[in-house]
């Protein structure tokens, strides 16, 4: 019995030990895992943090030192974002191109207007050929040019001869042509149009009839080979480069029919990416392939900056994202600005007024509220001084200005030459405390830029659009300014059918 006993014991203790070091074990496999786990967030901790750094390493910034200190004044009513298309072959381009040449220059460019509600938005093409006004800019030695009239737009970004191009130029020369100040300024090359197709999975697209290596390159004086069959299919790459690129063979081979295929690219990006959902996970990849081939302005500098700038238009709605071209028409083998139209769309713009003519300044008005009452005939200028400077090239003209403004009860201290006859839009310079004055002599030049100055007292210094119709000036606008019917009609939603309005001619 008892060496039973004993056998038993000791077949108890060993039992007992078999229970006791497993016990052991577990908790050095718990702790082992504890361990895994904290060293794989350590891991991962520093590998987002590897990975917004390997982000801000590749972001490339553009010297905001050329943008010109004779801006619009910044507005509350939604942001501006300046998009250029830069053509160089330098660098990773090269590979993209079909040519030769590391002079930058602006393929394309469009301002997309976000507007403050943060669900609409409107993009304004501006044809490469159109004619404007570039006003002065930075050269890379540091000097100033002078102000060029009546060329192409697409010269603002060439100014200086770089591979890089000047895009702080071209965002001077579109504030000047606009009035709306431009927050960011994006350039977009070759290498990183193709980068981020590719980084989406590619883009769908409808192309209406057969292309061929020809069509792409009408020096080739030969149809080549087939690079679209027509019909709906995805591109990316090299291919998404051509498809918005093509002139010849669609249409009437103009800038202007490229330019509807493009808006219809850009949209059915949009629908892409916001397929995928706008989120870190999906917007990553995209960003990787973005930050290696962008040039931004300074604000946009980061990838913190990068990510939360397009997260911030998640909200925007395809069918309230509207593509609209800048009025124009021909003049010779280049395109003219249409106005009024053009002023039109711009003011209306700068009034935060969507295309369909809606108030987008993210107040909603009940349906209840009766609409405001016609605008009062402006208020008397009695016992307030203004001073008239000539902005533009139209002989006479601040002194029929200060005739009208004396007739109004204004005190016109004098009238004289600007320092520069390229004003566009007319502008009211107000010193400290004379806001309410300057608001007051706004209501006779509608449309006019308010500006602040550290120089007390009023300045009106008069653009061409007062010289095209002084008349204006009489009377206060009647109603807020819209976009006109002939723009508005022809706009493009980012949700419409990807086939249809796609070549001009």
């Amino acid at each position: 019995m008892a060496g039973s006993h004993k056998a038993g014991s000791a077949r108890g203790g060993s039992r007992k030990g078999a229970v006791g070091v497993p016990r052991r074990r577990r908790r050095g496999k718990v702790r082992l895992v504890l361990a895994l786990l904290a060293a794989l967030l350590v891991l991962a901790v520093a590998g987002v943090g590897w990975l917004y750094f390997e982000l801000n390493g590749d972001i490339r910034t553009f010297d905001d030192g050329g943008v010109s200190g004779d801006r619009p004044a910044a507005s509350a009513k939604g942001q501006n974002v300046l998009v250029i298309g830069s053509d160089s072959r330098a660098g990773d381009n090269v590979q993209y191109g079909h040519g030769s040449g590391d002079i930058g220059r602006s393929d394309t460019a469009f301002l997309m207007h976000v507007h403050a509600d943060h669900k609409h938005a409107t993009a304004i093409s501006i044809p490469r050929d159109t004619l404007v006004d570039v006003p002065p800019c930075k050269l890379p030695s540091g000097e100033w040019t002078r102000t060029r009239h009546n060329v192409m737009f697409n010269s603002a970004f060439s100014v200086g001869d770089t591979a890089k191009g000047n895009p702080a130029c071209t965002q001077n020369t579109v504030e000047k042509l606009t009035g709306l100040r431009v927050d960011h300024t994006v350039v977009v090359d070759f290498a990183g149009f193709a980068k981020m197709t590719e980084a989406v999975g590619g883009v769908r697209v409808c192309v209406p009839k057969d292309i061929y290596e020809g069509d792409l390159n009408p020096n080739r004086h030969a149809r080549g080979e087939r690079l679209f069959t027509k019909g709906v299919q995805d591109v990316s790459g090299q291919k998404a480069l051509d498809y918005v690129r093509i002139r010849h063979g669609i249409g009437d081979g103009s800038d202007i029919g490229r330019i509807q295929r493009q808006q219809a690219f850009i949209a059915s990006l949009m629908k892409k990416v916001k397929g995928q959902g706008l989120n870190p996970t999906t917007l990553f990849p995209l960003a990787k392939a973005a930050t290696g081939s962008l040039t931004v302005d300074p604000g946009l500098g980061s990838a913190d900056k990068l990510i939360s700038f397009a997260m911030s238009m998640k909200s925007i709605d395809l069918h309230n994202t509207k593509f609209v071209t800048l009025p124009w028409r021909y003049e010779g083998a280049r395109v003219a600005i249409v106005r009024p139209q053009a002023d039109a769309l711009f003011a209306a713009l700068r009034a935060d007024r969507t295309v369909d003519g809606k108030d987008a300044g993210g107040e909603q008005k009940s349906p209840s509220v009766k609409p405001d009452p016609a605008p009062s005939a402006p208020a008397s200028g009695a016992g307030v001084s203004v001073a008239v400077h000539n902005g533009t090239t139209t002989k006479g003209l601040a002194a029929r200005a200060a005739d009208m403004l004396k007739a109004g009860g204004y005190t016109v201290t004098g009238t004289a030459t600007a320092a520069t006859q390229d004003f566009v839009h007319t502008v009211i310079e107000y010193g400290p405390g004379d806001r309410a004055h300057a608001d007051a002599l706004a209501q006779r030049f509608p449309g006019a830029l308010l500006r602040p100055a550290k120089a007390p007292g009023l300045t009106v210094v008069l653009g061409s659009t007062y010289a095209a119709d002084p008349a204006q000036a009489a009377t206060p606008a009647a109603t807020p300014s819209e976009v006109p019917s002939e723009v508005a009609d022809k706009a493009r939603s980012a949700d419409d059918d990807i086939c249809s309005g796609l070549s001009y001619g």
